[in-house]
């Protein structure tokens, strides 16, 4: 199985490496990407220490792959770009970036993949902050 994680803060990657340490195995493979915009050092370091979460947490998986894109459009289309060409079986997201202080129960970028995804869709709940 190959799952696909996207991710945008630490908080996020704990959320859905819960979600998978109790699905992944050995055989499979986890890719976690997190999308940045170009030419901004913060949100790089941000998404490269979230990144850094998931090959700790998820020791025991197969084969884990992160990727940082520094990309100007929506981070959904992103996402849903780069699961397409990388032929994954499911894409796992947390419902809230983790970022936000947003009080919605599914934030913007949860909500376009869902209605743009045509491959299974996981929502994990939110971290808490």
């Amino acid at each position: 199985m190959h799952y696909f994680a996207g991710t945008a803060s630490v908080h996020t990657t704990a959320a859905i490496c819960d979600y998978l340490d109790e699905r992944a195995t050995a055989t499979d493979t986890v890719t976690v990407v997190a999308v940045t915009p170009p030419g901004d050092p913060t949100a790089r370091r941000d998404a490269q220490e979230a990144l850094n979460v998931a090959p700790v947490r998820l020791a025991t998986v197969g084969e884990i792959n992160t990727e940082l894109r520094e990309d100007d459009g929506e981070p959904a289309e992103v996402l849903l770009e780069t699961a397409a060409a990388a032929d994954v079986d499911e894409l796992v997201i947390a419902s809230v970036d983790g970022i936000s202080n947003e009080s919605a129960a599914v934030g913007s970028t949860a909500h376009a993949v869902l209605e743009a995804a045509t491959l299974p869709v996981v929502v994990v709940p939110g971290p808490e902050l």
